[in-house]
């Protein structure tokens, strides 16, 4: 089992900047990343860190904007979001996976332990 505890959601304005943290604990882990799933709307995979590596990875619609980072001796993952958009509205969730195939899971699917969500609202 991995426990993962989120915090930093909240209410921004368009342009504006949220840090996103989690927290993990329990088993190990290859990768830990974060999605988000927005009303209507399928989970999406945002960033993920290979955990072994050191190697993060985006997807294209946060590239530029989001940073991912994480603190080793924490086992803690974080997401700075800068230049928010409306469209950046929903609930966060941090995962993490075991998954060891040959290209980096952005799949929901593939990911094993979720948090319990952060919720970031930006307004226009």
């Amino acid at each position: 089992q991995v426990q993962l505890v989120e915090s930093g959601g909240g209410l921004v304005q368009a342009g504006g900047s949220l840090r996103l943290s989690c927290a993990a604990s329990g088993r190990t882990f290859r990768t830990m990343g974060w999605f988000r799933q927005a009303p209507g709307k399928e989970r999406e995979f945002v960033a993920a860190f290979i955990w072994s590596a050191g190697s993060p990875y985006y997807a294209d619609s946060v590239k530029g904007r989001f940073t991912i980072s994480r603190d080793i001796a924490k086992n803690t993952v974080y997401l700075q979001m800068n230049s928010l958009k409306p469209e950046d509205t929903a609930v966060y969730y941090c995962a993490t996976s075991q998954y060891s195939g040959i290209h980096y899971p952005t799949r929901y699917y593939e990911y094993n332990y979720w948090g319990q969500g952060t919720q970031v609202t930006v307004s226009s």
